[in-house]
């Protein structure tokens, strides 16, 4: 990977920051891009070799002027996400999920707007939806058709953006900071019930997640694909 450049936005913590790491450490120069300023000055310190840049997923002029700054882009990967969107349809804060849909969805458009005329005619977009897409978990419409809509994305992009590699990855639940809003022993308890219903018997981290969406980004012959990353949580019930 070394003379290759990524730009993971979304990626000062979790599966983007993952990512990020996994690509910089197979020898990829790594751009990093988030809102969050005490979160870049955190991975400045812990992983120096990353180029962090403050700008909003959501803000197209910001990140047009990250992609301008760094020049060409080979893999733009997206983890743009939100813990807002969960909760049963009937009492739905609907204001709520707006935002949800701002953060994330309108987030990838948004972004790959943004980059596209910096991004190299044999590189790579790579989208994060989620299992709940396509599974049928109650309390989860909102998220549901939020990653319903990224995923939505990945087929028609690949076609109209070629040579352009578009795809996606599907995670299901992962150990992440996406889980940091819920008291640590209810997460616990939820983490342990789910590791004993999952095929996969575990809950995944953010470096297995990590390496599907390397793989994902870099593959040359891999395009308008969705990989379902998820241990196995669309096939039972983790109600």
């Amino acid at each position: 990977m070394t003379g290759r450049t990524a730009l993971v936005v979304g990626g000062t913590s979790g599966i983007g920051l993952a990512t990020a790491r996994l690509l910089g450490a197979a020898g990829a120069s790594v751009h990093i891009a988030g809102r969050s300023k005490e979160r870049l000055d955190a991975v400045s310190s812990s992983d120096p070799e990353l180029i962090g840049h403050q700008a909003d997923g959501g803000n197209r002029d910001e990140i047009a002027a990250v992609a301008d700054v760094i020049g060409g882009i080979d893999w733009l990967i997206i983890t743009l996400s939100g813990n807002e969107g969960p909760g049963p349809i009937a009492g739905l804060d609907l204001d709520m999920l707006r935002r949800a849909f701002d953060a994330k969805f309108w987030g990838h458009i948004t972004t790959i707007q943004a980059v596209l005329p910096r991004l190299a005619s044999d590189g790579s977009i790579t989208l994060l939806g989620a299992v709940t897409a396509r599974a049928g978990m109650p309390g989860t419409a909102g998220i549901a058709a939020i990653n319903g809509a990224v995923e939505a994305l990945v087929k028609p992009l690949a076609v109209e953006l070629a040579p352009i590699r578009v795809n996606g990855v599907s995670p299901g639940l992962v150990d992440t900071p996406w889980w940091s809003a819920f008291p640590e022993d209810a997460r616990a308890a939820y983490f342990g019930q789910a590791a004993q219903v999952l095929p996969a018997r575990r809950v995944a981290t953010a470096e297995d997640i990590a390496e599907v969406v390397a793989v994902a980004a870099t593959n040359p012959n891999l395009t308008g694909t969705i990989i379902e990353a998820d241990g196995g949580a669309r096939l039972v019930s983790l109600a």
